[in-house]
């Protein structure tokens, strides 16, 4: 099986259904090695024999994502299974979601440690991997593709502890991209909207299978051709984006930028702040609307 990706090896977090499912059978479609890592291991054994079944290269695992000793090993079984790495898509994540005020501590814990901590642990194994191998002279082709959201980059009511892990993912992959080009490692992050566990629930009237045939606007697979392309040889001069991804559309979400602003040069007193806000605020373009407002 050739392709893009033919002779890459990927690692998927979450790929036992949902997205990243469509993800491991377009990679695997497009020539990839794949290891299939979801936390249940018969989700992963699914995925692994559709790709078999079509004659691609697959492993499961599902070895714990919040664990950084148990991130390690996800990289070895690449390792082991296929004799290198190239590609981490870290897509695996939880909900928990309630309004603020009742919200829990263990709600907060849990969907933190499963979404920021997880990305950390496994991309922390994967580049240490590549930058042995830059160190010692060889080709590196490094991609990390991280899985942001619109509740990230803009917020959404009753998802305060989902809105912050995905916008602490939205940075970190600014900060991956500014600290890993010098070994060719590049970091992008996905705000996909599509049809998954997480979503179907909450817009379930919306993102309905359509019944006469037309394009299925939402399904997990239109995500799916990006995040292949990310993770080719094709994409390296792209780094530090936030793609923002919906049936067939694929925009950039463009992030926090300063104003000109307002500048006194000199110390402000308390009082004369609000001219200074009123001419801050004309002047402003006022940010998206929090989903749910």
């Amino acid at each position: 099986m050739a392709g893009i990706c033919d002779g890459r090896v990927v690692i998927i977090t979450g790929a036992g259904g949902g997205l990243g499912r469509e993800y491991a059978l377009a990679f695997a479609k497009e020539g990839a090695s794949v290891v299939i890592n979801d936390i249940n291991p018969a989700a992963a054994e699914r995925t692994v024999g559709e790709i078999r079944a079509m004659g691609g290269k697959a492993v499961p695992n599902s070895n714990d994502i919040t664990s950084h000793a148990d991130a390690g090993l996800i990289v070895k079984s690449a390792i082991d299974a296929f004799g290198d790495l190239h590609v981490v898509v870290n897509n695996a994540g939880i909900c928990r979601d309630r309004m603020f005020v009742s919200l829990s501590e263990q709600d907060w814990d849990e969907v933190i440690r499963v979404h920021l901590k997880g990305h950390f642990c496994i991309s922390s194994h994967a580049c240490n991997y590549w930058r042995a191998q830059a160190k010692d002279g060889k080709p590196v082709s490094g991609r990390i593709i991280n899985t942001s959201s619109g509740a990230g980059l803009q917020g959404s009511i009753g998802q305060a502890n989902y809105s912050a892990a995905k916008g602490g993912i939205a940075t970190l992959t600014l900060v991956q991209a500014a600290e890993l080009r010098r070994y060719n490692i590049t970091a992008n992050a996905l705000a996909p909207s599509a049809r998954t566990g997480m979503t179907e629930g909450v817009f379930a009237e919306m993102m309905k299978k359509p019944e006469d045939g037309s394009f299925d606007h939402y399904d997990p697979a239109n995500v799916a051709p990006l995040v292949v392309w990310l993770g080719s040889e094709l994409s390296g001069h792209v780094t530090g984006r936030v793609f923002e991804v919906e049936g067939g559309r694929i925009a950039i979400g463009d992030g926090w930028r300063s104003t000109t602003g307002v500048d006194r040069k000199a110390q402000w007193a308390p009082a004369e702040i609000t001219g200074a806000m009123e001419q801050l605020l004309a002047a402003e373009v006022p940010a998206q609307k929090v989903f749910g407002t």
